[in-house]
Parts: structure tokens; C-alpha cells; sequence
């Protein structure tokens, strides 16, 4: 096998486990309002989803850097498959149980899973081939993960989601029963897609095990450890920025669905295309933000589009009807580049602390398990969940201010995706 074709195939299998991750990470939406549903949840409660998902991130971010720095790239990313795989055949006995709290532990696996795989395939594939191409090839992988987040939505939605649930207060007025068989009919649907999906990531398992993927040498970090990082202002500020951004764009599309039902008066089954018209838009918005790149410096494009974002929060909170749904669905265009751009310019020009860095704002991803059951917890007490919506708004507002103190930033394009 040349060279070439060697990292070809390579570059191939890596880029499929970015749209394997986008997939599972925005079925989500549709998972949060069905269990919301089957459960009777309140809007807390049914955040814990995300919470059971972004909490892997923080716990597995170091060690997964320390798995890849010992046995390497492919031993990294065999162990998060078969944890992703794992988590998805929980499903079944999670649905068989009728326990909401298996289906969180369920979920808690898939992401540790995800978490090595995010930590391996992102410098991976910078290192794969021609290192004057890593962010081509890099950006290119990223394009899957758009097209993961508008497919999955519309596809859990046909799968998951029932045509007509029923209320809280019909399901409270069911006899013991009749609820139970209700709750076991809405959470065994969610068993055939999660099965399918388990069986296809081992199959790609079994793929990469007998698969000879290139191994890259590379040069050891500054061994001062992962705290010394943050003695780069850089990084300190794109620390606290992506916990905010991660913690809004979690808290933009898990709710998009319950938001269109109970503000917008949506069809939970209508809704779903809703959340896939959001995944398109954050897709069309990658490549649209990196276009814009070539004329406009990216952190000062962060920082137009995070007051744009901004703006349309706004009207997410005081507007009304399909205003408020459109509003949401532009704020996921202009969230598109936000990741990417503040993890460039976080571990930009910081030498031999830059794996250091990467862990850290890997770490930061935990924002997605914090601020959403804020912005639950706040919609239940006060009664409204436009107005706790003034959560995403102080997210962009951080956003922009990283973009604003670091406006002096020099890089030419965004070289990490999530």
C-alpha cells in the first residue's frame, strides 16, 4: 500500500466517526422532549440528559489525552467506539426497565465513548498527510458533523417521537396500569434506533481493529503539566468562552423541540423538522463563516456573529409564535463557528503547553452539563421559558467579550470543530 493510500483510507475511517458522534450527540433533541413525555418530566429534569452527556467531557477529557499519549491514536479511538457501542445496547434494558435514570446512565457511557473520540480524531486528522493541508482535511471531516446534526433530528424524529402524546395531566389521570404500558410502549421505541445504531459503531469497531492505520510520532509536551497552560491569557479566556458556548449551543438545540411545542404550539412530530432545519443552518453556517474567513479575520467574525446571536436571543425571550422559532434557527447559523474559532485561538502561539491547552478547553465542553439545568431549573420557578432563555443570552454576551479581548488574534482559519 503507498503512502498515499495508506493515509487515504485513514483519513476515510476518521472522518466517518465525526458523523457517527454528530449523529448521536443531536439525537438528543429528539430523546429530551420524548422522555420529557413518557416521564412526566419537568423542564429540570429533562436537562439532566445533557448534563448525563457534557459531565463526560470534564470527567474523560485528561484521561483520554492519557490513553492516546500511551498507546496512540488507534488504541484511543478503539476504546471509545466499543464505550459508544456499549452505551447505545444499554438502551434496551434502560427502556425494558422503565428508569429514567438508566436512560442517563446509558447516555453517560455513549459520551465517555464520545470523548475519547472527539480527543483522538481531532489532532489525528491534522497529522494525517500533508501538514500544509491539516485544516483543510480537518474542516472537511467537520462538514459530516453538520450533515450529522441536520439528519439526526429529522431521522429520530420519524423513529422516536409519537404523533400524539399524551399530556401530563392525561397521563396522571390513566389508572397504574394503563400508565405503566404507556410509559413501556413510549420508551421502547427508542430501543430499535439505539440498537441500530450500537450495531453499526461495532461493526465500524471491528473495522479500525483490523485495519493498519499509520502511526505518528510525535514530540513530547512541556511536562510542566496541565494546569501551566493557563498562564497563557489565551487560554484562560477561551477556557471560560467555551464553557459558555458550549453551555448555549447545548441549551439552543436540546430545547428547540420542547421550545416549539410549548411556546410556538408545534406538534412534538412537526417539531422535529424544526430542530433539522437548526442543523442545517449550523452546517450552511461552517461553510458560509470559513468563505467569509478568507475576507474577514475570524475572531472579528466571532465577534459580529456572536452580537448577532445575541440579538436574536433577544427576540427569542420577548418575541411570539414562529418569530421566536426562526429567531432560534438563525442563532444556530451563527453559533456555527464559535467552537472551532475560540479553540484556535486558545492554544494559538503557546508552544510546547498546546496538548495542555486542547485538554483544558476539552474539559471546558462541561458548560453543555452545567447551564442547561440553570436554564430548566429557572423556566420551572419563574413559569416561563422564553424569559430563562436570558441564560444563552449572558453565553453570548461572554462570547463576545472573548472575541473583543483577544481581537488581535492572528489566525487564518479555525483548526479544531466540534
Amino acid at each position: 500500500m503507498t503512502q498515499n493510500k495508506k493515509y487515504t483510507l485513514a483519513i476515510v475511517l476518521i472522518t466517518s466517526l465525526f458523523f457517527f458522534w454528530g449523529f448521536i450527540h443531536n439525537l438528543d433533541p429528539i430523546l429530551i422532549p420524548h422522555l420529557r413525555n413518557a416521564f412526566s418530566l419537568t423542564h429540570f429534569q429533562a436537562s439532566l440528559v445533557d448534563s448525563a452527556v457534557f459531565i463526560a467531557y470534564f470527567l474523560l477529557a485528561i484521561p483520554a489525552g492519557m490513553i492516546m499519549k500511551r498507546f496512540g491514536y488507534k488504541a484511543g479511538i478503539v476504546v471509545g467506539l466499543v464505550l459508544f457501542a456499549i452505551g447505545c445496547f444499554l438502551f434496551v434494558p434502560a427502556a425494558n426497565t422503565v428508569n429514567y435514570y438508566f436512560f442517563l446512565g446509558a447516555l453517560f457511557v455513549v459520551a465517555c465513548g464520545l470523548t475519547i473520540l472527539e480527543t483522538a480524531a481531532n489532532p489525528y486528522m491534522t497529522v494525517l498527510g500533508d501538514p500544509t493541508k491539516a485544516t483543510q482535511r480537518l474542516n472537511f471531516a467537520q462538514s459530516f458533523n453538520g450533515l450529522a446534526a441536520f439528519l439526526a433530528p429529522t431521522l429520530g424524529g420519524k423513529f422516536i417521537l409519537t404523533d400524539e402524546p399524551k399530556t401530563a395531566d392525561e397521563i396522571a389521570a390513566l389508572s397504574e396500569q394503563a400508565r405503566l404500558s404507556y410509559i413501556q410502549a413510549e420508551t421502547a421505541s427508542v430501543k430499535g434506533p439505539y440498537l441500530v445504531i450500537g450495531l453499526i459503531i461495532l461493526a465500524v469497531t471491528l473495522l479500525f481493529i483490523c485495519t493498519k492505520l499509520p502511526e505518528i510520532k510525535e514530540e513530547g509536551d512541556s511536562g510542566k503539566g496541565v494546569i501551566h497552560a493557563f498562564r497563557h491569557k489565551n487560554v484562560r479566556w477561551a477556557v471560560l468562552a467555551q464553557f459558555f458556548y458550549v453551555g448555549a449551543q447545548v441549551c439552543v438545540l436540546s430545547f428547540l423541540v420542547m421550545f416549539a411545542t410549548d411556546v410556538a404550539g408545534i406538534a412534538a412530530s412537526e417539531a422535529s423538522y424544526y430542530s433539522g432545519a437548526a442543523g442545517l443552518a449550523f452546517m450552511l453556517g461552517r461553510f458560509i463563516g470559513t468563505f467569509f474567513m478568507r475576507y474577514i479575520a475570524p475572531i472579528r467574525l466571532l465577534l459580529l456573529y456572536a452580537i448577532l446571536a445575541a440579538l436574536l436571543t433577544v427576540v427569542v425571550i420577548y418575541g411570539t409564535g414562529m418569530a421566536t422559532l426562526y429567531a432560534l434557527i438563525g442563532i444556530a447559523f451563527f453559533m456555527s463557528i464559535m467552537f472551532p474559532t475560540i479553540f484556535a485561538v486558545g492554544v494559538e502561539g503557546i508552544g510546547a503547553d498546546t496538548k495542555s491547552a486542547s485538554s483544558l478547553i476539552v474539559m471546558s465542553i462541561v458548560g453543555g452539563a452545567v447551564l442547561p439545568p440553570l436554564l430548566g431549573q429557572l423556566s420551572d420557578s419563574i413559569g416561563s421559558f422564553q424569559i430563562a432563555y436570558y441564560v444563552v443570552l449572558a453565553c453570548f454576551i461572554v462570547v463576545a467579550l472573548f472575541a473583543w479581548n483577544n481581537r488581535k488574534a492572528a489566525i487564518s482559519e479555525a483548526v479544531a470543530g466540534h
